[in-house]
């Protein structure tokens, strides 16, 4: 199971914050990001955003300044977007297994349309 880097809210905290963040917390995280920074410097790292984060626009400029950190320290994004609440929305009854949508042929032309809805 893959965890979520420490250092993805930093930039964000720092900036959502009336009072700055302390020295001492930034270094802190900073300390205990660089590992994961170091293993994965000049890899590929796949960012779904979610339909729901997505629809969020206090999240959006938090997600952006991350990617452009990770993007900054040397990874290479590859941005997903998602749809997850629409697609939900124009079929009757969606079906899940453990979590993940099965997307059959009917579902897969919903999806498409929802995605080219999104971005056309």
């Amino acid at each position: 199971m893959l965890k979520p880097f420490p250092f993805l809210c930093l930039l964000s905290v720092v900036e959502a914050d009336i009072q700055p963040t302390p020295a001492q917390t930034r270094v802190k995280i900073l300390s205990e990001a660089l590992p994961f920074i170091q293993k994965f410097r000049g890899k590929t790292i796949v960012v779904k955003y979610g339909g729901a984060a997505m629809k969020s626009e206090a999240l959006q400029p938090s997600v952006i300044t991350d990617l452009v950190l990770l993007s900054c320290v040397g990874m290479r994004i590859v941005f997903v977007h998602g749809g997850g609440p629409d697609i939900n929305q124009w079929l009757d009854k969606p079906n899940f297994l453990h979590g993940l949508r099965v997307t059959d042929a009917s579902t897969m032309e919903i999806v498409s349309k929802s995605i080219n809805i999104l971005w056309p």
